[in-house]
């Protein structure tokens, strides 16, 4: 039974879940026609709405799954680094011109503001078109220089090379650029509309609002009188009453809010068109439009309002009968993408819930707004006028020739420096900092930046955060791969299978040295590549015949006993990928200098995993292989990803990195076709992700600091179709990273000390980790990775109890934070291994029994039937046919072994001796339907004739009722609902 569940792989169901998204979820454009009472046009509009999913796959139940994309989009804290990093510190800043005489300014510091106190150089290259951010780590014996950082951000070639600037003011001027990025605190309105009311003038002629609306009001924020009122006021009067006197006003995660409520604003009889309240809400970004009546009436259209400064429409309704508010958002065509996508249907029940989501959608689509045409080319004029205009006002006042000063690297203090310049520099640097300071202060007290810059954000559990798998691993990582729950690790010490909390186990000698693996458990296979050179080879075991030497304790195996497990052809392969989405084939491109090897693997997945078994002991796994064809191409790939094609017939292709570009490769014909060119100097390849957006394929390519989406559309003869679409997009990391993972939402970054976490669908920063020596150990389904910890040498408790009350990302204010290396005395540092559950980050997880090598057989219960306990373990759901598949196999073998029938009278007694545990809604809704339930009550009943032959003793089975969910034996999963049905 527990292979039967097991057949269907953590690493492949989570490689289908992480790769396939859609931008349905955000809404599709519709044209909005709005017409009056009697019938005649308005005006119209093409809007995006968002309504929730209309996927029919999306079977979930709103409150039933944890949501993990409800995150504020490239917040202040993460964005706004020169107030964060610069202002207040002792920094370098530099004037130049580039190759087309646009001037430029560049900000250089050296800085450990983070939550690991690692120093870090961070640099704003601030241009007409923008500012460009990147963060390049220190290194004592490496000094940077100004040309090594503009080449980094593209700037090659100057008309004036930079120049640098000494005079404190310039803190004033930068600082008024980066606040040219948006304010950090918003004005949203709230228009109140009756139920019928379809004109713009009628809903803002509405002098009060209703009960439920007051309500509402109430929940946004709190009432302030505006008299007098200090903080924020969002446009609005605070000494004469002129725009009413009450608002609503509230502070949500460092950003201070004031709502223009249509309601509170001045309301004249004799104007009808209510000039006074369209001034302040038809100027507003985003407005909320509060709507009464039932939902078969007249719904509200952003064309019923007159205004082309409103881009963004939150329409909602509110419903008595289940205390409950329904959200709708509108958006102008032209406005990017931006989270959280709306649940399905999207109803919130949970007012609190309610209004947080309501606030990050409403604070991101603002931002969203700020990057459409309309508001990004006012901002490029005018920061193209305030950069040339600074420029003007600083190069006359610089030294034509480069002084000593010029010449210093990026550090503190000027080293063997006559002592009188020395002098000077510091005193020069006293009153910078000084300067620094004080604007630093006085832009706080303004309101011009969130509450806390430092510490917002942090005041709740975040799904990316990790825990401590193994405590103080000493060995060093070459590649690894999880196995059920266990990882699979290549060490330089042989090839070791880690589990939490259990001692790792050696599986190979040193003498192997694997460099590339894949734990394939769905078709009971490890490919691995081995050696380097001309003796690199790929090597392929079956799952079954490693884990069975684990559990016997036979001798550990070398290098030499793996002489059948070597696949031919491959001698002298530096690289290979396989296909992470195979339904009926798997795939294996083989790498061998410039040339490609094509290898397959049939297999029949509605093959009883019992025979299939029987089978794949009578032979070699390497037999099961068969070779294709060969591909060459002009120069060996450094990067290599398999894409499926929608047909997987001719249509397959493979995409190649090499020199300054990806390529695609038809696995049919051999034929090469242009996906990008790169137009750097140099080329850093990081990886090719196969992402399927509603089912076409598309590919991530991340180089340097790049990372672009690409849609390929196939047609006619199953070659690719290269040209830009509306649907490609590209951002760039702050970091150069080494490795890039998706986790959908999300895609992560990782970098020698940092892991930057940002969405895939747009691209938008959500969360910056600081990791002390990190390294990416395997990523396929959970992601493990090895970094630096500073474990106390003089504590009693295990190190894996303090790990697990702090994480190496963040350090959040209810969590104990781990301390800096040099922090504390007696602190012995070492490297662990840490894990970020993926069913955490994606959410929607349920759970299903995975097999670990390494779990611990329950002795005290063997039965005839051979059924033994298995720990149950979380992943990530699958798929609703893969479900369906899973399910019907399942109840066929469960049904098989429940050879002994048993009346419903002796059921029933038994049921009175062990009464079952009830679940609890809290922890997740159990439903099934009859057919499940006649499933769950049959077993029920022969796992308590289980239970009875072992122990007659009543309280001895309501302890073991009362038990751990680890040590339930089975859980089934429901085929309609996704939802478990708990089986003792």
């Amino acid at each position: 039974l527990m292979k039967g569940f097991s057949s269907s792989s953590v690493s492949e169901d989570l490689g289908c879940r992480r790769g396939e998204f859609s931008r349905k979820h955000y809404g599709s454009v519709e044209l909005l026609i709005s017409s009056d009472a009697d019938g005649a046009i308005q005006r119209a509009g093409r809007f995006r709405v968002e309504n929730g999913s209309s996927d029919e796959n999306t079977d979930y139940t709103p409150g039933t799954w944890h949501r993990t994309d409800v995150h504020l989009e490239n917040p202040e804290y993460h964005t706004r680094w020169y107030f964060k990093y610069f202002l207040g510190k002792v920094h370098q800043n530099y004037i130049g011109t580039d190759a087309e005489k646009n001037p430029f300014f560049l900000s250089v510091v050296l800085s450990d503001q983070n939550n690991q106190r690692i120093p870090q150089y961070h640099s704003i290259l601030w241009r007409k078109t923008g500012t460009q951010k990147i963060c390049l780590p220190y290194s004592p014996t490496k000094t940077l220089s100004v040309k090594s950082i503009l080449s980094a951000m593209s700037l090659d070639k100057f008309e004036k090379s930079p120049r640098e600037i000494f005079h404190p003011e310039i803190q004033k001027d930068l600082l008024v650029l980066e606040e040219q990025e948006g304010s950090v605190n918003f004005k949203f309105g709230v228009l109140y509309a009756k139920d019928g009311q379809l004109t713009d003038d009628e809903m803002f002629s509405n002098e009060t609002g209703s009960e439920s609306f007051q309500r509402f009001l109430h929940l946004l924020g709190d009432t302030i009188t505006l008299k007098g009122w200090a903080g924020y006021r969002g446009g609005l009067d605070t000494r004469n009453d002129t725009t009413g006197t009450c608002s609503i006003y509230t502070i949500f995660q460092g950003h201070e809010i004031m709502f223009h409520v249509s309601t509170m604003l001045p309301y004249s009889r004799e104007n009808k068109q209510q000039v006074e309240r369209k001034r302040h809400i038809g100027n507003d970004i985003v407005t909320i439009v509060f709507q009464e009546g039932e939902e078969s009436s007249p719904a509200f259209k952003p064309s019923m309002i007159r205004s082309h400064f409103t881009h963004i429409f939150a329409l909602v309704r509110y419903n008595k009968q289940n205390d409950s508010y329904r959200l709708k958002i509108f958006s102008e065509e032209s406005v990017p993408l931006f989270g959280p996508p709306l649940p399905s249907p999207p109803v919130f029940t949970n007012h609190q819930e309610f209004r947080d989501f309501v606030l990050v959608k409403l604070i991101n689509g603002e931002k969203a707004t700020l990057e459409t045409p309309t508001f990004s080319q006012k901002r490029q004029r005018t920061l193209d006028m305030l950069i040339r205009s600074l420029y003007q006002d600083m190069m006359p006042d610089l030294p034509k020739v480069n002084n000593m000063l010029n010449r210093r690297s990026f550090s503190d203090v000027l080293p063997e420096s006559p002592k009188l310049t020395r002098k000077k520099e510091e005193a020069r640097q006293a009153e910078f900092v000084r300067l620094g300071q004080a604007l630093k202060l006085k832009t706080t007290v303004k309101g011009d930046t969130t509450t806390n810059l430092a510490t917002t954000g942090f005041c709740k559990k975040e799904p990316w955060e990790s825990h401590t798998f193994c405590s103080n691993f000493p060995h060093e990582v070459v590649c690894a791969d999880s196995w059920g729950q266990s990882l699979l690790v290549s060490t330089d010490a042989g090839i070791l299978l880690i589990d939490d909390g259990q001692p790792s186990v050696q599986v190979f000698d040193k003498t192997l040295q694997i460099k590339q693996m894949h734990v394939l458990e769905v078709l009971d296979l490890l490919i691995a590549r081995t050696d380097k050179g001309k003796d690199s080879r790929l090597l392929v075991f079956r799952l079954s015949a490693v884990q069975k030497d684990i559990e016997t304790k036979q001798i550990t195996r070398s290098k030499y006993d793996c002489r059948e497990n070597k696949m031919e052809r491959t001698k002298g392969c530096h690289l290979y990928a396989i296909n992470t989405h195979h339904g009926s084939e798997l795939r294996i491109v083989v790498a061998i200098r410039n040339k490609l090897l094509l290898v397959t693997k049939k297999y029949n997945p509605h093959q009883s995993l019992t025979s299939s078994s029987v089978l794949s002991s009578a032979e070699s796994p390497v037999e099961e292989f068969q070779y294709i064809r060969e591909i060459c191409l002009s120069d060996a790939p450094v990067v290599m990803t398999l894409v499926d094609g929608p047909t997987g017939d001719s249509d397959n292709m493979i995409c190649v990195a090499y020199r300054h570009q990806f390529d695609l490769v038809n696995e049919s014909t051999g034929e090469s076709y242009r996906l990008h060119h790169i137009e750097t100097n140099k080329v850093n390849f990081v990886a090719a992700i196969d992402v399927y957006e509603d089912g076409e394929p598309g590919l991530l390519l991340c180089y340097n600091y790049v990372c672009q989406y690409r849609k390929v559309y196939p047609f006619s003869g199953g070659s690719p179709l290269i040209q830009p679409s509306a649907y490609d997009f590209h951002f760039s990391w702050n970091q150069v990273p080494y490795a890039v993972v998706c986790a959908f939402p999300y895609i992560l970054a990782f970098t020698t000390d940092s892991i930057e976490i940002r969405l895939v669908v747009n691209g938008n920063l959500v969360h910056t980790a600081v990791v002390p020596e990190l390294q990416l150990v395997a990523s396929r389904s959970d992601i493990y990775f090895k970094a630096t910890a500073a474990v106390s040498g003089s504590s009693d408790s295990s190190s894996k109890e303090m790990s697990s009350k702090s994480s190496p990302q963040t350090s959040a204010t209810y969590e104990k934070s781990e301390c800096p290396l040099s922090s504390l005395e007696g602190e012995v540092p070492c490297r662990n291994l840490y894990k970020i559950p993926l069913s955490r980050l994606v959410g929607r997880s349920i759970e299903r029994p995975l097999k670990s090598p390494l779990a611990p057989k329950v002795v005290p219960a063997t039965t005839s039937s051979g059924i033994a306990s298995l720990p149950v373990t979380q992943s990530l759901s699958l798929s609703r046919m893969e479900i369906k598949e899973i399910a019907s196999r399942t109840r066929k073998e469960l049904l098989g072994l429940l050879d002994e029938p048993i009346s419903k009278t002796e059921s029933a007694q038994k049921q009175k001796k062990v009464p079952r545990r009830q679940s609890d809604p809290k922890q997740g809704a159990v439903r099934s339907t009859s057919s499940d339930r006649i499933i769950s009550s049959s077993f029920e009943s022969y796992s308590e004739r289980r239970h009875l032959s072992t122990s007659s003793d009543p309280d001895t089975l309501a302890n073991r009722e009362e038990s751990s969910p680890s040590s339930c034996p089975f859980q089934l999963i429901s085929l309609y609902d996704e939802d478990i049905i708990d089986l003792k």
